[in-house]
């Protein structure tokens, strides 16, 4: 007798089949949803204070522990033609109006004439050596393109002016947003006037909340 030789279909077979189908599909179906996530709902920032920096040290800083005054921010370097005017006013302006209510942020970059090639370390120390600054000094960063500082990019997307020479100056309110911007060029007394509109501000809201 020969033996059977008939074949029949697994039982199990069709339906594996059909729930790895399904499974792709489902797994095929998240991947497409995240991705438009990703594209079309990009994380918002909500201010300026909520980003992170570096000290001159290395050392991660919130920038939270600002949030409250009016905030000066400006791109310096040790280096250029604007250096002594430029930390001359700064040290001035922070002394008159800060540290209560008021100060001076400085983000050493190298981007322009290369005019901030040392540490930073050495740049705080060449600062606060020559200038006798008591502002922060951080960690030396670019401001312009793809590797720039998300800090400083966000002073710029916000104002839609980007720094084309060092000491640009951002006045950034107690809430974080951008008021107004400065170039280099433009004398300290300019930025006076808006720093005690702030600074008066601030002292009747606090008075408010008494």
């Amino acid at each position: 007798m020969e033996p059977l030789t008939t074949s029949y279909p697994l039982k199990y077979s069709v339906p594996k089949a059909r729930v790895f189908a399904v499974f792709l599909s489902m797994v095929l179906c998240t991947t497409i949803l995240c991705l438009l996530q990703l594209k079309f709902f990009k994380p918002k920032i909500k201010d300026f204070y909520s980003f992170e920096v570096k000290d001159s040290r290395g050392r991660i800083i919130s920038l939270e522990k600002y949030r409250g005054k009016a905030t000066l921010v400006v791109n310096v370097a040790s280096y250029c033609q604007y250096t002594d005017k430029n930390y001359i006013a700064l040290q001035e302006l922070h002394r008159e109006f800060g540290p209560s209510h008021f100060t001076v942020l400085a983000f050493p970059c190298n981007q322009f004439g290369e005019s901030e090639p040392s540490s930073s370390q050495e740049i705080e120390s060449f600062a606060k050596g020559n200038y006798g600054v008591t502002f922060p000094v951080f960690h030396k960063i670019k401001i312009l393109g793809s590797e720039a500082d998300p800090a400083f990019k966000f002073l710029i997307d916000s104002s839609k002016k980007e720094p084309r020479w060092n000491f640009w100056k951002y006045l950034v309110s107690p809430e974080g947003k951008v008021v107004k911007f400065w170039r280099p060029e433009e004398p300290i007394e300019s930025i006076k006037p808006e720093v005690t509109s702030l600074i008066r501000q601030i002292i009747m809201k606090k008075r408010e909340d008494l």
